[in-house]
């Protein structure tokens, strides 16, 4: 797998390349500085709290009744959103004012799940730091993905704040900027953007990142074009069911009730060629089951494990704990779904790949962040289990390697962001 490991100086506003993505509170400050240098176009105000009390900071750029709404940071892993949606005020603002047409960016919609990932934009950008410092919540405590109506589940706040700021500025378009550790490109859409498939290709092809053309994260949603997916409406059928993933029931949806279109943007950190290949894999079987397999065993060896977090570990962080027994927990359910439903099917080289891929990932994250439970444990146990844990962490990175995953610029990711968004608004407002 090949890693950059140079260490460059933290750039806080991104008028030039990136070589570093900005953290959270960095990215508000570039905010502020922008506001200022550009008062009569430019205004940063406070949105609301998070869980944490920290601050959700939204940047607006030019006004009008039509509004684009970003959101960076929707996943505390995928910092790229935080960079791009940074970058794409800067851009707005080095163009003269479009009329009618008003940017929003919300910079970073999950400040405290970012806060716990943030060792990792420090030090070099290489695969085995960024899962030292992992995190990435359970569903339910994901901000865009909103409690069933009725439920003893309330909304988290953040979600509040993302919902509240659509219902005041109704926008025609709403961009989630997400990123995947490992794959290639894709978008999900809330409904087809006529024209957007092509200038997204071309996007991914500028950066030099493959196209997801069969991507295991819309199994079952309409394809109009390579890598663009159509999100399913409320009650579809021949959905995968291991994960509690209702994409009907989320912000995403939400726009919808003002005759707005979200685009889920998705660009990878470390770049898999092989999801780009669409042609029928040569022995499907033998390859799903193998993953599913080996999937379903790493879970329960690491399942085995959590026992041995201390007390004050399973006090101080709940919300590692609670998503290690989330991702524990849809491993054995998702091989199941893979024995039962895909071993028999022709299926793409590319949806091979990204099961091959989830099960590597899945197990990689729970057990990057179990070492950080187990960080102060004492005796021999926690010594055996903390290198059993470790051993998984190694496993995975090298069978991820040997797929061929290789580094993604971090400007790369970032220009193909600021593209694709620039390219929906286009294509919805000529």
């Amino acid at each position: 797998m090949t890693d950059t490991g140079r260490r460059v100086p933290r750039r806080d506003s991104p008028p030039g390349p990136l070589d570093r993505y900005p953290a959270a509170p960095r990215a508000a400050a570039a905010a502020r500085r922008l506001a200022l240098r550009h008062p009569e176009r430019c205004r940063v105000r406070e949105v609301g709290r998070s869980r944490g009390g920290r601050p959700l900071v939204l940047l607006s750029v030019d006004e009008g009744p039509h509004a684009v709404l970003v959101v960076g940071g929707p996943h505390p892993n995928e910092p790229v959103g935080v960079a791009a949606a940074l970058r794409l005020a800067s851009l707005a603002l080095a163009r003269p004012p479009r009329p009618g047409l008003a940017w929003h960016v919300l910079l970073c919609l999950d400040p405290d799940g970012a806060a716990l990932n943030e060792g990792w934009l420090a030090g070099p950008l290489t695969a085995p730091r960024h899962y030292e410092h992992f995190f990435r919540p359970a569903f339910e405590e994901q901000p865009e993905l909103l409690p069933p109506a009725g439920g003893e589940r309330r909304p988290m706040p953040e979600s509040l704040v993302l919902t509240g700021l659509i219902d005041e500025l109704r926008p025609f378009l709403q961009c989630s900027l997400h990123g995947v550790d490992f794959g290639g490109a894709f978008v999900q859409l809330t409904r087809p953007v006529p024209g957007l498939a092509g200038r997204f290709a071309r996007s991914v092809a500028r950066g030099g990142v493959p196209l997801d053309v069969d991507s295991y994260d819309a199994v079952g949603w309409d394809s109009p074009a390579p890598g663009v997916y159509v999100l399913p409406g409320r009650g579809r059928g021949g959905l995968p069911r291991a994960l509690p993933d209702d994409p009907a029931r989320s912000t995403w949806a939400y726009a919808g009730r003002y005759g707005g279109v979200t685009a889920l943007l998705e660009v990878p950190m470390w770049a898999v060629d092989s999801v780009g290949d669409a042609g029928l894999h040569p022995d499907v079987r033998r390859s799903v089951a193998a993953a599913a397999v080996a999937l379903r065993e790493r879970a329960e060896q690491l399942a085995e494990l959590l026992p041995l977090v201390p007390a004050h570990a399973r006090a101080a962080y709940g919300p590692l704990l609670r998503a290690v027994e989330f991702n524990l927990g849809a491993c054995p359910l998702l091989a199941r779904e893979w024995l039962a439903d895909w071993c028999e099917r022709p299926l793409a080289v590319s949806r091979v790949t990204t099961a091959r891929i989830v099960a590597e990932r899945i197990p990689l994250r729970a057990a990057s962040m179990l070492l950080r439970l187990l960080g102060d444990a004492g005796g021999p146990a926690a010594d055996a289990a903390r290198e059993r844990a470790r051993g998984i962490v190694t496993g995975s990175l090298e069978r991820l390697g040997r797929l061929g995953a290789r580094w993604v610029p971090v400007e790369a990711q970032v220009a193909h962001q600021t593209r694709a968004v620039l390219a929906a608004t286009d294509c919805l407002l000529p």
